[in-house]
C-alpha cells in the first residue's frame, strides 16, 4: 500500500478531493480547473494532520469534558513535533512554489482548510486561523502547526457543537498559497447577505491586504450593485468608508497595520474594477449554482485575483419558481406556528390537504392531488404559499392580511408593506366570481344553518360539532387484515377529507368572534381590547385547555402517590417512557398516563407534521411536564385555581362592561350582556377543529407507519420510521419494490441541518429578498424595549426561560416562557409559566388564546426574542401594551 501523500498542488484538486484537502482547498482547486484567476499553491493534506494527531494522542483528549476540550487539544498539538516525513513534504512543496517566483523565498498565505468547512450548509468562516505573508520554509512549517492547533480554538469547538458536527470526524488540511501584492482587496457577496436579494452584488473594499476587511479592522468602502440581466449593472450604493487602517506585508514576513488619513475622500475601486468584480462573482456563482461569499485582491498590474470562494450559508433556500415575474411566497409553516422544518411526509400530506382545499374552495381541477396545488411550494423543509395572486387582488388584499392579523400578525405587516410595489399592482378581478365560490362552500357545508344555530342555541351547535367528530371517528375505522397498499390508500383518502373539518366546525367559534366584534361596536368604547382579553379568560369548551387541566389533575393525584412522585422526580423522562411501554411504571402513574394518552395521545409538539411521533408513541414530553408540575408548591398558583379565578374575573369584566353601557342606554346594555354571554359560550370551540384535524393526521401517521414496518421487513428501508422521510408517491413506488434507502439518508441529513436554522423568513420574494429585513424592527430602539403584539393583558416581572424545544424543557414555576412559537402541544408548560413571549403569532394564535385563558401576560410577534433575551435574565412583560423589557445583563 502506497504511503499517503502529505502535499498536493492546488491545480490538481477538485470538489471530489474534499475528504483529503478540506473545503477551502477543494474549492480553490475546482476554480483553478475551470480557469478562474487563483494564485498558485499547494495543500497539506488531512493525512499529515492525522499523523500529527496520532503522535499527539488526540484520541485520548477527545474524552475530555467539553469546557476544556479545546484547550487540551491545542496544547497537545503544539507540543508535538511536525513528523519528519510531513516536514520534508512541506519543504519540498514550498521550494517548488518558490521556483515559480523571482527568488528562493516566496511570500505565502497559510490558511486552514477543514473537511467541515466551506460547505453548502456550514461555511465555518473565521473558525480556524490564517497567517499572511509567511516567508521561508521554517516559517511555513510553524504556521502549519499553528493552523492545526486552531482546529481546536474554543470558537471552532463551539461552532461544531452548534452545527451537530462530530469533533472526531473533522480533519484539517492546510492551504499554502502565493501572496498577491494587493493594492486593494476585500470581500464580495453575489447576493445581498442582509436582504437575501439574489440580483444584487455587495462589495466591501479597502487598500492593502483583504485581512483588514475580513477581520473588521477597517471601515471599508461599501458598494451595492444591481444586476439588471441583459440590461447591464447599476451601482445603487457606493458609500466611502474612512479606511483608517491598511494592512501591509513586511519585508521578510509578517504584516503591519498602517494608519491612513483622508480615506473617505477617495474610492478604492473604479467603476471598471467594480464591473470586473461583479462579472467574476456571477461566473463563480454560475459554476457552483448557488450564491457565493468571495475574497478577492487586485494587484499593482490591475489583475483581479480570486483568493477564496464559499457558499453563503445564511440565505434561506428559494421555493421553486411558480410563474413569470416577481412572486411572493408566504411561509405557511410559520403562519401555523411552526419554525422547525416539516418531514418530507409531513409536506407531502399537506400537498394533499391543500389540493382538497383548492378543489373545494376555489374550484381548481388538479390532475394529481399528491402534487398539491400550484400555489404550494417548499423551501428549506418549510411550506410556502405563492400569494402573488392575493396581492394582485383587491379582495385578497382586504381579506388575507386581516386573517393573518389574527394568526401571525407580523406576516400581515410584511405583506401590507408590499402593497405599494408597482410590480404587484392590483389587477381587475370579478368580485361576483369570488362571492359565488364563498356562497357555494357555505351552502355545501350548511354554514348559515350553523351560524343561526350558534346564535340561538349554542348547546345544539356544540352537539352538531360533536357529531362531526363522530363521523371522523367512523372515517378512521380500518378493517382488519388490510394490505400495506390499502393502508396507503386509506391515508390518502383521509387526507383528502381533512379540509372539510374547517367549514364544518369552525363557524361555531367564528360566530362567537363575530358577535364579539359586533358587541364592541354596540358597547361604543366601553369594551376595549384589554377588557375583551379579560372577557375571553378561562373560556369553557376549549379542548386544549381542558387537556392541560386534565394533565394537571393527573399531576395532583400523582403528587400524593409516593412511588409515582419519586419516579417522576428521580428518573429521566425518556427512561420513564421506556418503562411505560413495558408496563413497568408505578401503578398509579401507569394507569393515569394510559388514561390520559387514551384521550389525548394523538397530540404532539409540531403536531401538524405527520412525521412527528405522537404522545401515545413517545410520552417523554408528557412525563417531563408532570415532573415540572410537582415543583409547584403554592396552592394559590395551582392551574385549576388560576383557571377558576380567571372565569370569575371574566364574569366580573362582563358585569362591569354592562354597567358602563347601561349608564348610556338600557337597550344597548341588554344587547351587550347577551352578546358577551354568547361569546363565552361559543369562542372556546375554536380549538375543536384543530383537535379533529390532529386526530385525522394521527390516523394517517398510524397507517403510513404500518407501511414503513412492512417496507423495513422487506429490506427496502433501514428503519420503519424512515417512511416519514419519503413522500406519498415514493412510498407507493417503494411498495412496488423501489429502494429509497439512500434518498432517506440524504433527507435525514438535510432535515437535521434545517433543524438548526434559527431564522426563517415570514415572506420571501422570488428574487431572494426578505421584505422584513428591509424595515427597521420596531424593537430596535435605544431603550432596549422589544415591541410585539398584545396578546394577554397584565404585567409580570420574572426571570426568563428561553425554550426552543419543549421536550425535556425545565421550567420553574413563575418563569417567563420565551419561545419561537407554540402549538397546542406546548401548552401544558403554560400552566406554571408566569408570562409568555413569542417570536411568532397573532392575538388569536394558539399561544395567545391559551395565555389569555390562563390569565398570564403575553406578547407575541416579538422579532428575535429568543436571541435578544437570555435564560435567567429578568424580564418585564406588559401584555396590554405589547412591550417586553429585558433588564440589562
Amino acid at each position: 500500500m502506497a504511503a499517503p501523500a502529505f502535499t498536493v498542488e492546488l491545480h490538481r484538486l477538485g470538489a471530489e478531493d474534499l475528504p483529503r484537502v478540506g473545503g477551502k482547498a477543494a474549492n480553490l482547486g475546482e476554480l483553478i480547473r475551470v480557469a478562474f484567476p487563483v494564485p498558485p499553491g499547494f495543500a497539506v493534506t488531512t493525512a499529515a494532520y492525522e499523523q500529527v494527531a496520532t503522535d499527539a494522542g488526540l484520541d485520548r483528549v477527545l474524552g475530555t469534558e467539553p469546557a476544556r476540550l479545546g484547550e487540551q487539544a491545542r496544547a497537545a498539538l503544539l507540543a508535538t513535533p511536525v513528523p519528519a516525513a510531513v516536514a520534508d513534504a512541506v519543504r519540498t512543496a514550498y521550494l517548488g512554489l518558490a521556483q515559480t517566483s523571482a527568488g528562493d523565498d516566496v511570500a505565502v498565505a497559510v490558511r486552514s482548510s477543514a473537511t467541515a468547512e466551506d460547505l453548502p450548509w456550514a461555511s465555518f468562516a473565521g473558525q480556524q486561523d490564517t497567517y499572511l505573508n509567511v516567508v521561508g520554509a521554517d516559517a511555513v512549517l510553524d504556521a502549519v502547526r499553528r493552523c492545526w492547533a486552531s482546529l481546536w480554538t474554543d470558537r471552532a469547538v463551539s461552532y461544531r457543537a452548534t452545527n451537530g458536527i462530530d469533533h472526531a470526524a473533522v480533519q484539517l488540511a492546510i492551504v499554502v498559497q502565493r501572496m498577491v501584492d494587493a493594492q486593494v482587496a476585500g470581500v464580495l457577496f453575489t447576493a445581498d447577505p442582509v436582504t437575501g436579494k439574489r440580483t444584487r452584488t455587495v462589495i466591501d473594499a479597502s487598500p492593502g491586504l483583504g485581512e483588514a476587511v475580513v477581520s473588521g479592522a477597517v471601515n471599508p468602502d461599501h458598494v451595492v450593485v444591481e444586476d439588471s440581466g441583459g440590461l447591464g449593472i447599476t451601482i445603487v450604493e457606493h458609500r466611502l468608508g474612512d479606511k483608517a487602517v491598511e494592512v501591509r506585508p513586511l519585508p521578510g514576513g509578517g504584516t503591519k497595520q498602517v494608519t491612513r488619513i483622508g480615506g473617505e475622500s477617495q474610492a478604492s475601486l473604479t467603476e471598471a474594477q467594480i464591473a470586473a468584480l461583479v462579472s467574476l462573482g456571477r461566473r463563480v456563482e454560475a459554476h457552483y449554482g448557488s450564491p457565493q461569499d468571495i475574497e478577492w485582491a487586485i494587484d499593482a498590474a490591475g489583475t483581479v485575483w480570486l483568493t477564496q470562494a464559499r457558499p453563503i450559508t445564511t440565505l434561506h433556500p428559494l421555493p421553486s419558481p411558480g410563474g413569470d415575474g416577481l412572486r411572493v411566497y408566504l411561509c405557511a409553516s410559520l403562519a401555523q406556528g411552526l419554525t422547525r422544518p416539516l418531514t418530507p411526509m409531513g409536506l407531502s400530506a399537506f400537498r394533499v390537504v391543500t389540493a382538497s382545499a383548492a378543489r373545494i374552495g376555489f374550484g381548481l381541477a388538479l390532475a394529481d392531488a399528491l402534487a398539491g396545488p400550484p400555489a404550494f411550494r417548499v423551501a428549506g423543509g418549510r411550506a410556502f404559499a405563492d400569494v402573488t395572486p392575493v396581492l394582485r387582488s383587491s379582495i385578497g388584499r382586504a381579506l388575507v392580511p386581516r386573517l393573518l392579523d389574527i394568526m401571525e400578525s407580523r406576516s400581515a405587516v410584511v405583506l401590507r408593506s408590499l402593497f405599494d410595489d408597482p410590480r404587484l399592482a392590483v389587477r381587475p378581478s370579478s368580485r361576483w366570481r369570488f362571492a359565488r365560490r364563498v356562497l357555494a362552500v357555505a351552502v355545501r357545508f350548511r354554514v348559515p344553518v350553523t351560524v343561526v344555530l350558534s346564535l340561538l342555541r349554542p348547546a345544539a351547535a356544540r352537539r352538531r360539532v360533536n357529531r362531526v367528530g363522530d363521523r371522523l371517528r367512523a372515517l378512521t375505522t380500518v378493517k382488519p387484515a388490510v394490505t400495506p397498499a390499502q393502508r396507503l390508500d386509506q391515508a390518502v383518502r383521509v387526507l383528502g377529507e381533512v379540509f372539510q373539518i374547517l367549514p364544518s366546525v369552525f363557524p361555531v367559534a367564528a360566530t362567537g368572534l363575530g358577535v364579539l366584534a359586533v358587541t364592541q361596536k354596540v358597547a361604543a368604547g366601553a369594551l376595549d381590547d384589554a377588557t375583551s382579553h379579560e372577557v375571553l379568560r378561562s373560556l369553557p369548551y376549549n379542548t386544549t385547555t381542558e387537556m392541560d387541566l386534565e394533565l394537571w389533575a393527573l399531576g395532583t393525584r400523582l403528587r400524593s402517590d409516593p412511588a409515582a412522585a419519586a419516579a417522576l422526580r428521580g428518573t429521566p423522562a425518556a427512561d420513564l417512557a421506556a418503562r411505560y411501554r413495558e408496563g413497568a411504571l408505578p401503578a398509579e402513574l401507569q394507569r393515569g398516563l394510559a388514561a390520559f394518552l387514551g384521550r389525548h395521545g394523538h397530540r404532539a409538539v409540531a403536531e401538524i407534521d405527520v412525521g412527528v411521533p405522537r404522545w401515545a408513541e413517545d410520552p417523554s414530553y408528557v412525563l417531563g411536564v408532570l415532573a415540572n408540575y410537582l415543583r409547584l408548591d403554592d396552592p394559590a398558583s395551582a392551574p385549576d385555581v388560576v383557571f377558576a379565578r380567571g372565569a370569575q374575573a371574566a364574569e366580573t369584566a362582563v358585569v362591569a362592561v354592562v354597567a358602563r353601557v347601561r349608564r348610556r342606554s338600557r337597550l344597548r346594555a341588554v344587547l351587550v350582556r347577551a352578546g358577551l354571554r354568547r361569546v363565552r359560550q361559543l369562542v372556546g370551540m375554536r380549538e375543536t377543529h384543530k383537535d379533529y384535524l390532529i386526530r385525522l393526521l394521527a390516523h394517517v401517521r398510524e397507517q403510513i407507519g404500518a407501511v414503513g414496518t412492512d417496507l423495513a421487513a422487506r429490506g427496502l428501508l433501514h428503519d420503519p420510521a424512515d417512511v416519514f422521510f419519503l413522500e406519498l408517491a415514493e412510498v407507493r413506488s417503494a411498495l412496488g419494490g423501489a429502494d429509497h434507502r439512500e434518498l432517506v439518508t440524504d433527507r435525514r441529513a438535510e432535515f437535521d441541518r434545517e433543524l438548526r436554522r434559527r431564522r426563517v423568513p415570514r415572506v420571501l420574494l422570488s428574487d431572494g429578498t426578505e421584505p422584513e429585513a428591509l424595515a427597521v424592527p420596531a424593537s430596535a430602539d435605544v431603550t432596549g424595549v422589544l415591541v410585539g403584539t398584545p396578546a394577554s393583558a397584565g404585567t409580570v416581572t420574572a426571570p426568563a426561560r428561553v425554550v426552543l424545544d419543549p421536550v425535556g424543557a425545565y421550567l420553574e414555576p413563575g418563569e417567563i416562557l420565551v419561545v419561537p412559537s407554540t402549538d397546542p402541544g406546548w401548552t401544558p408548560l403554560f400552566l406554571t409559566a408566569g408570562g409568555l413571549v413569542m417570536e411568532m403569532g397573532g392575538p388569536n394564535s394558539h399561544g395567545a388564546v391559551v395565555a389569555r385563558e390562563y390569565g398570564i401576560p403575553a406578547v407575541v410577534g416579538v422579532p428575535d426574542a429568543t436571541v435578544r433575551i437570555s435564560t435567567g435574565q429578568e424580564v418585564t412583560v406588559d401584555g396590554a401594551a405589547g412591550l417586553v423589557r429585558p433588564a440589562p445583563e
